[in-house]
């Protein structure tokens, strides 16, 4: 069986993501099932995997008082079929981070890898259009929801004490999460495709907690040939400001909204095999709390189908 990625998202707002940051450090702009494994994320045949690398730089706080993360993220993602409407999900990440705190002209490094957190999660289709000739289900609706677990690495040490917390590969919380997800095929060549999630945080056992998170994406897909496609999409996420122990005070300088453009381009050489490749641009951030300041998020992938 040939695997076909055929479509990009009109997402209005996704469903998860695991991302390191200062200003949101478990959100990241963005449908990672869609990007993995096209506009129905179920597997019609096979078991389907995906590995994805990431590269983001953030920084957070006055010029004076500024901290830095950068970060390099692989995960790799299992996606299994149940059945045609129903499929399981698991996706394990693996961070490596640098963290620059600067204050009055003195900078403190501080490095750290391992696991980050896993999360497992499941998608039902609930409604579809009948099908129709040459484009199949034009339309489709899903349900998904899951979990992000506490697993990951969340208490490193450095020089003989706990690192910061945004220098943690894991969160170190229980995440619950659950949305909507949605496809509608244009043509045999274009198609977008819809997604809602709202991700509950909890706090971790040094008593951080960061703040719950709405996301959101727009995009559509156009296939030029039977091995390319390319893809524009809208991404949003609003996320509550963290707080940073357990008497309940707040980070000013996290949280808030911010809108990227995300141009993605799909190359299926062949086997089994899709290579994938895109960038998220931010395109605002007015919105975001204190003063914060996000870069461009670079990410490669590739997928494979393997038949049953």
């Amino acid at each position: 069986m040939q695997f076909r990625i055929h479509t990009v998202p009109l997402a209005v707002v996704a469903l998860f993501a695991t991302v390191p940051a200062l200003a949101c450090s478990i959100c990241r702009c963005g449908d990672p099932t869609f990007n993995a494994l096209g506009k129905e994320g179920v597997p019609q045949s096979g078991l389907r995997i995906a590995v994805d690398g990431d590269y983001t730089h953030k920084t957070q706080g006055p010029a004076d008082e500024r901290d830095e993360l950068t970060e390099t993220r692989m995960t790799l993602l299992a996606a299994y079929a149940v059945s045609d409407r129903v499929a399981l999900f698991a996706r394990l990440p693996y961070s490596w981070r640098e963290l620059r705190e600067s204050e009055d002209g003195d900078i403190e490094r501080s490095q750290a890898s391992g696991l980050s957190d896993p999360e497992l999660y499941g998608q039902v289709r609930l409604w579809s259009s009948p099908f129709e000739g040459d484009v199949g289900l034009r339309a489709s609706l899903y349900l998904v929801a899951g979990v992000k677990t506490p697993w990951g690495e969340n208490d490193v040490q450095i020089d003989g004490e706990r690192g910061d917390e945004h220098v943690q590969p894991g969160t170190g919380s229980t995440d619950w999460f659950g949305g909507l997800a949605g496809s509608y095929q244009i043509n045999p060549s274009s198609a977008v495709f819809a997604s809602l999630q709202y991700r509950a945080t909890g706090r971790n056992d040094s008593g951080y907690e960061y703040g719950n998170i709405w996301l959101a994406n727009i995009a559509v897909e156009h296939k030029f040939t039977p091995r390319l496609d390319t893809a524009l999409e809208l991404n949003y996420r609003n996320a509550g400001r963290d707080v940073v122990d357990r008497e309940g005070n707040l980070d000013g300088d996290t949280g808030g909204s911010m809108l990227f453009v995300t141009p993605r381009v799909l190359f299926n050489v062949g086997s089994n095999w899709v290579w994938r490749a895109g960038v998220q641009l931010p395109i605002t951030q007015s919105g975001l709390n204190g003063e914060q300041h996000e870069d461009a998020v670079f990410s490669l992938g590739v997928t494979y189908l393997l038949n049953r």
